[in-house]
């Protein structure tokens, strides 16, 4: 095929150019750290890094960027996975079922699981963007307003598949945060809506409250036991699941990616989505479903592939139409036209050897995630052992440095704070604080999607029926919220 022999070209080429691997695995490293750290981004970090690029070559520019995005993705696991502090909102996911292998003793074991899982939904992802670009590019096309309010429903409907034990509470949970989520901007008008005139609630706070809800309750939860010179006595010793784990996961982490790679060719959908979404549909084929929420390494699997995947995914539309999937794509997109190429289908035909390269590049990436994330397990370990009353300030040290981060505000900070507390109380109350994130991320995507809709139909509601992708999503969420409240009535 062309585009395998393309493909082969450009590692030829990437091997002839030292810069460009250097960057590579300092990018990801980079990636790595920011992605662990809370309130920093892998948005951040490519932002960050975007002026260096200027002046350089486009091959080793542009693979730093992308593995810094790669690896950011990624390293938000680790620290969700040990400490319940999801790095990125994708993390988010994560944490349900990693944190609680942390507390079973098997943080080696998760943390093996999701960098596996990472790394198969990455690179998996980049063969796709290889041979399917053209493809799954047009099936891009075909979203509109309509179709991506029927997504955001879908992926509201996710809040019955990790509301826990109790329905009823992650619903409530999940109305609370589609509440939160009305606080900013009107996405029509542009006026300010329950802002208390605070200039700082034009934007949903989404990040502070989602630091505030998993890792200063967390931090408040410690302070109020009673053992705060207790270690947790995990050691990280096996780390890479079994034969008989690996056939069992070989499923989901393939339908994972295959979600994620979809989701992230949606522009305006990301790796937080994807996350979620393949989180639930693993929860839906698995054999113990019950298992879900309790420390569960199929489910961390499905998270961690389908969040990886969305990077591929992301890129295609990027490439090949000049529209961003995401907000890290959007960046990249900046950095191609900082070096005078301009994204699309004639990038493809003017620049083939050097996007081709591109290719190479990102699947060196992926593999060089591979290698640091193994290699760094031992020493991460270490903060296991770290006796709490040492551990509880640093983790609210790193939520208030990483919440000021965000935007240079200490009202940013009272924002997670406040979240910490109702965190803390909700945990006491066995209420979830996931679906409060997804709804904050699903909720402004499902308002304005909506209202674009209802004045692009000049108020009718036709489109939701009279198009098939919108029908279609539509009718699984419907699906998806009505399994769990028959299987709920029957058990009663």
């Amino acid at each position: 095929m062309q585009e395998l022999n393309m493909l082969f070209s450009g590692f030829g080429a990437l091997l002839n150019q030292p810069l460009a691997l250097l960057l590579s695995v300092l990018g990801v490293a980079l990636g790595i750290v920011i992605g662990a750290l809370p309130g920093l981004t892998a948005t951040m970090g490519v932002a960050i890094l975007l002026p260096f690029t200027f002046g350089m070559d486009p091959v080793p520019g542009l693979l730093m960027i992308s593995g810094v995005f790669f690896g950011g993705i990624y390293g938000g696991s680790i620290t969700a996975i040990m400490l319940n502090i999801p790095g990125t909102p994708a993390a988010a996911a994560t944490a349900m079922d990693g944190y609680a292998l942390t507390l079973q003793g098997k943080a080696g074991l998760a943390l093996g699981t999701a960098t596996i899982s990472s790394f198969i939904g990455g690179f998996l992802s980049i063969i796709l963007l290889v041979f399917m670009a053209p493809v799954l590019a047009g099936f891009a096309l075909e979203f509109s307003a309509p179709e991506t309010f029927a997504l955001a429903v879908f992926g509201l409907s996710i809040i019955a598949s990790i509301a826990g034990e109790s329905l009823l509470k992650g619903l409530i949970a999940g109305f609370i945060g589609l509440l939160i989520s009305t606080v900013g901007l009107d996405p029509m008008g542009g006026f300010p809506r329950f802002t208390g005139g605070f200039n700082e609630l034009m934007t949903v706070p989404f990040i502070p409250v989602m630091i505030g809800l998993f890792a200063a309750s967390e931090a408040f939860k410690s302070m109020a036991e009673s053992n705060l010179l207790s270690t947790q006595k995990t050691i990280i010793t096996e780390m890479i699941p079994s034969l008989k784990d690996c056939r069992r996961l070989f499923g989901t982490v393939m339908r994972s990616a295959g979600l994620g790679a979809t989701i992230g060719a949606i522009p305006g959908a990301g790796a937080d989505i994807a996350a979620f979404v393949a989180y639930s549909e693993g929860k839906r084929f698995s054999k113990t479903p019950e298992n879900y929420g309790k420390g569960e390494l199929e489910a961390v699997a499905a998270c961690e592939s389908g969040a990886s995947a969305c990077t591929g995914g992301a890129l295609l539309p990027m490439l090949t139409l000049g529209i961003p999937g995401d907000a890290v794509t959007a960046v990249m997109l900046g950095a191609l036209t900082l070096q005078g190429l301009q994204p699309g289908p004639m990038l493809f035909k003017e620049h083939g050897d050097m996007v081709y390269t591109l290719f190479a590049g990102m699947l060196f990436c992926y593999v060089v995630m591979l290698i640091l994330g193994f290699s760094s397990f031992r020493f991460i370990g270490r903060i296991l052992q770290t006796p709490k009353s040492i551990l509880t300030p640093t983790i609210m040290v790193l939520c208030i440095v990483g919440t000021y981060a965000l935007n240079n505000s200490m009202f940013d900070v009272g924002i997670m704070l406040v979240a910490g507390v109702i965190g803390y109380f909700m945990q006491r109350s066995n209420f979830p604080a996931s679906p409060v994130v997804l709804a904050l991320i699903m909720g402004p995507m499902a308002e304005s999607s909506f209202r674009r809709s209802l004045a692009l139909s000049s108020g009718s509601y036709d489109f939701l029926y009279t198009r098939p992708i919108t029908a279609g999503l539509l009718s699984v969420a419907f699906i998806t919220l009505l399994v769990p409240l028959i299987r709920g009535i029957r058990k009663r």
